[in-house]
Order: structure tokens, then sequence, then C-alpha cells
């Protein structure tokens, strides 16, 4: 059984060579593809799911559409922002299954920068903590703007929300954040 494997060198030529194999159906191809990108994907849909097994599970489906898909993947971009793409979608969709997304009635928030201003310490474990205690609306929004990099004309089209709601609850997942931000550094410096 022979196993294809990236070195650095042709790395992008290799992977255009696995991506193309595994649109064969072949299954090693598909394994090294995987085994590439499971790890990244899996956080992708962790921080929109807070279940670590079923976020397991939906990036396990997510899989299945890539290969089922692979074909429509054209080169263009990122292969790893390709799937991306598809967990992120994956997620939402899942989580709509579940009915668990909740988006606060839009109200008037101030157009400010609420930039991330808080100097912190703190572990990655403790801001996916952090994160998983918002509401899921707000997680969704905050993760899709803030991680992911969507605009908030995407993030509405996606969630099937106005943008002025998509920026209401990146502004209030912002300011939650920064609040249990401050308590966690308060906490940790008042242990020292």
């Amino acid at each position: 059984m022979k196993v294809i494997q990236l070195h650095n060198s042709d790395s992008y030529r290799n992977e255009k060579k696995l991506i193309q194999s595994a649109a064969k159906q072949n299954r090693e191809a598909q394994h090294v593809l995987y085994q590439l990108h499971a790890p990244k994907m899996l956080s992708v849909c962790r921080y929109y799911i807070k279940d670590v097994y079923q976020a397991e599970e939906v990036m396990l489906n997510g899989f299945f559409k890539v290969f089922k898909n692979l074909k429509s993947f054209k080169n263009k971009g990122s292969f790893e922002g390709w799937i991306r793409r598809i967990m992120v979608r994956e997620s939402i969709s899942y989580l709509r299954q579940q009915k668990n997304i909740e988006f606060a009635v839009e109200d008037d928030y101030l157009d400010q920068d609420s930039s991330n201003n808080i100097n912190s310490n703190i572990e990655v474990a403790e801001i996916q903590q952090l994160i998983d205690g918002l509401p899921e609306g707000y997680r969704m929004v905050f993760v899709m703007y803030a991680i992911e990099g969507y605009k908030h004309n995407e993030i509405a089209e996606l969630l099937k929300i106005s943008e002025g709601t998509s920026k209401s609850q990146l502004f209030k997942a912002r300011q939650m954040l920064q609040k249990k931000l401050k308590e966690l550094n308060s906490n940790s410096y008042g242990s020292n």
C-alpha cells in the first residue's frame, strides 16, 4: 500500500495530486487529505458546537460532503479554505436542526470600535470556554466574524438574519467576552 506524503518543497503540487486522486475515489488519497485537515477542521466545528463528540460528528459529515463534492473544487483559492467553508455550513446546519440558534432581538447598539482591547495571559482552553459560554447566536456571529473572517453581509446571508442583527450580535458578544476576560484577569491577578 503506497502512502502519498507531502513534502514542504512541493506540497502544493502534491496536494493537487492528492485532490485529483481523492476525486477519483482513491481511498488512500482521501485518507491522507483527511489526516492533513481533520485537526484544524475539528477546531472549526468546535468553535460552533460545545460538545466535542457532536463537533466530531459534524466534522465527519463535513468530510463526507468534501469527498462527495471534491470534483467541484476548481483549485481557485486554498483547498483548506474550501473545506473550512463546508465545515462552517455543516456546523450551522447542525445547530439549525437542533434548534439551538437564538438571536436576540435587534436593538440599537453603539457603532463604535469594539476591538479587543484587553491584554490577557489566558490559555487557549480558557478562551474556548469563554466562547462556549456565549449564547448560541452571539457565539456563531462572533466566530464567523472574528475567527473565520466573514463579513456581516455574508453572515447575514448564511444565518438568514439581517446585517444589523449580525452587527448587534457581534457587539454584544464582544461586550460579554470583554467582561468575562476582565473577571478572569482580576481573579488571576488577585491570586498571585
